[in-house]
């Protein structure tokens, strides 16, 4: 969290939207936005102070971008942050997986679509995806997929938006919501030298929907303290990237 309770970004009356913002990152990035000075729009399952619904329901979508603009009349800042369901290949049903992809790249795509006509001139939708995006355990498959898949609209949405709206993504590697601080072979997998927490992703968010990102769009920026750069050696097997 932000210890002297000032923010390095000035976002005076924007109007931003966070998807799955009642907890972890999500809120974290809420708060941050609330810091700078921005009016916070959030969507979640969960009770939260702005609008509780599902995103998996198209019209549970379409109420939620209808009260956003009857109350702000426009939108600067887009952040497709809500968290997918994980389910594998063994367990997970049709409706499991199908669900995932609601929430995880169909919301978004229909939330972009429905704000198109109320963003501002400077405005910018930022995706979170996921080191999963390159990298996978087993018995991910729902959680994998929708995470690829927003990161592949990202830079199909900057395409389809250029010169009205920039389009970024971010895939966040371990990230301990409960700001755990780790010791030992936790933290030193990570070439930084220490596991992750929201701050490091919300800090990216605000500089990505700055002025100061004003030339970057259709990137995906993975925040993963290098672990996904690494290689491991194993001795007569050779080296073999770290995915863990």
């Amino acid at each position: 969290m932000n210890k002297n309770n000032e923010s390095v970004f000035n976002f005076e009356n924007k109007v931003v939207v966070v998807t799955g913002a009642a907890k972890g990152i999500g809120k974290c990035i809420k708060e941050q936005f609330e810091l700078a000075g921005a009016h916070v729009c959030s969507i979640d399952i969960l009770e939260n102070d702005y609008f509780v619904g599902d995103l998996a329901n198209k019209e549970t979508l379409e109420q939620f971008v209808q009260k956003v603009i009857k109350d702000y009349g426009h939108i600067d800042y887009l952040i497709n942050n809500a968290l997918p369901k994980m389910c594998g290949i063994t367990n997970g049903s049709y409706e499991d997986f199908e669900y995932a992809l609601k929430v995880g790249v169909t919301a978004p795509f229909y939330l972009s679509k429905l704000f198109m006509p109320y963003f501002s001139s400077d405005a910018a939708i930022v995706n979170i995806s996921s080191s999963r995006d390159r990298m996978s355990q087993p018995e991910t498959e729902s959680y994998t997929a929708a995470k690829g898949g927003i990161a592949s609209l990202t830079h199909a949405l900057a395409m389809s938006l250029a010169g009205k709206v920039r389009v970024n993504s971010i895939s966040p590697g371990w990230i301990d919501t409960n700001y755990t601080v780790y010791e030992g072979a936790d933290a030193i997998q990570q070439p930084v030298g220490r596991v992750g927490n929201p701050m490091d992703i919300a800090n990216m968010v605000l500089y990505l929907c700055s002025d100061m990102a004003g030339f970057i769009t259709g990137e995906n920026i993975c925040i993963d303290g290098g672990m996904t750069k690494q290689m491991i050696y194993h001795g007569d097997n050779g080296w073999t990237f770290h995915c863990e």
